[in-house]
């Protein structure tokens, strides 16, 4: 999973990825600060593949990874090459979803390139530059269409999608809002479309903001937007993560308590990553290693299997299989085995989250 962070210049965007990654990225004062996207790889906290790693003691364990990109800020004029616009967009077109880190405090010693905190205005720059960017690629798109119906008429109705869906952007809609049947659904899924990506809003509020945040006017702001889109929203304080993360575990825990919170922006991030995305782990375990496997909800056994290994889906002959929760109880493989727990599945199985997986095969 590829998670781009996006947002205006000096919106926290740097700070955010240092406090999720470790990574030390640039974080100044000043636009433009970063100028190649900053790549960083954060491996998923899952305690039940800890849970496993005490049961086995492996050679090896293995959580599921998240690679995060801190991309360049967006000004107004990007789609037409204004800032790093071009190279932004780019940058963005490889992503899976996107985190819009949107200013939620005020600060008159960090620099606001409009002049202020304002969500909403704020959110409408960015999205318009990503609307804009994507009508120039449906206009290429709908000429491609036409051109291609000169041979085979089925472009015709290609050309009759797209053209629908720049006047729904022409309107200043995303694409992700756009309602159509699933067929046409799949058509506009083979363009590179921005705005179809699916978006979390991290508001980032300052520490007093952060500590009411469901009675910050801001953060409401953003809410709104959200709830109205069908997108995540996700309150957090890049600042305070950023202190946390030089912290040690028992430490970060005690930082939690005392600002009343359960859990980490990064955990809170991560767990709205996964149901954006409709991923799921199924788990692995044994004396060579113990991992976590990330799939999509939906998938059924033999493509499961064959995340792990191609022989393994090719092979398929059934999977044997103990949810987490009843392994967790039973305190091993064997007392699940003989409470009848563990069970054989076959290829039309659709997998769980938490799944505890033996795939058998034979190629």
């Amino acid at each position: 999973m590829k998670l781009g962070i996006i947002g205006l210049p000096n919106v926290g965007k740097s700070t955010l990825f240092n406090a999720i990654t470790n990574a030390g990225a640039q974080s100044a004062n000043f636009p433009f600060c970063t100028i190649e996207p900053n790549v960083g790889m954060v491996t998923v906290p899952d305690e039940r593949v800890d849970f496993l790693a005490g049961l086995y003691n492996p050679k090896k364990v293995t959580n599921a990874v998240i690679e995060f990109v801190d991309i360049a800020g967006l000004v107004k004029g990007a789609s037409k090459g204004e800032g790093l616009g071009n190279k932004f967009l780019g940058d963005i077109r490889t992503t899976d979803a996107i985190v819009h880190v949107v200013r939620c405090f005020d600060d008159e010693n960090i620099i606001h390139v409009e002049g202020g905190a304002d969500p909403r205005r704020d959110i409408e720059i960015i999205d318009m530059e990503l609307i804009l960017a994507d009508m120039e690629m449906i206009e290429r798109r709908i000429d491609k269409s036409m051109k291609a119906a000169k041979g085979d008429k089925k472009f015709l109705h290609e050309a009759e999608v797209f053209k629908a869906l720049y006047e729904h952007l022409n309107d200043g809609k995303s694409a992700r809002s756009f309602e159509c049947d699933k067929e046409d659904a799949e058509i506009i899924a083979t363009s590179d479309l921005l705005t179809i990506k699916p978006i979390i809003y991290a508001a980032n509020m300052d520490e007093d903001g952060i500590a009411d945040y469901e009675n910050n006017a801001y953060y409401r702001a953003v809410a709104e937007i959200a709830d109205a889109e069908g997108a995540k929203v996700l309150p957090i304080c890049a600042k305070m993560e950023e202190e946390m993360a030089e912290l040690d575990a028992e430490d970060r825990q005690l930082f939690l308590e005392e600002m009343g919170l359960s859990e980490s922006g990064l955990d809170r991030m991560i767990k709205c990553s996964y149901d954006l995305l409709g991923l799921i782990s199924f788990l692995t375990c044994g004396a060579d290693e113990c991992r976590a496997w990330t799939i999509r909800k939906g998938t059924k056994a033999p493509q499961a299997a064959g995340k792990i290994h191609s022989d393994f889906e090719r092979g398929f002959i059934r999977a044997e299989i103990v949810a987490f929760r009843d392994l967790k109880e039973c305190g091993s493989m064997a007392a699940a085995k003989e409470k009848g727990l563990l069970r054989s599945e076959g290829k039309e199985y659709v997998m769980q989250d938490g799944d505890v997986t033996l795939f058998r095969f034979n190629v």
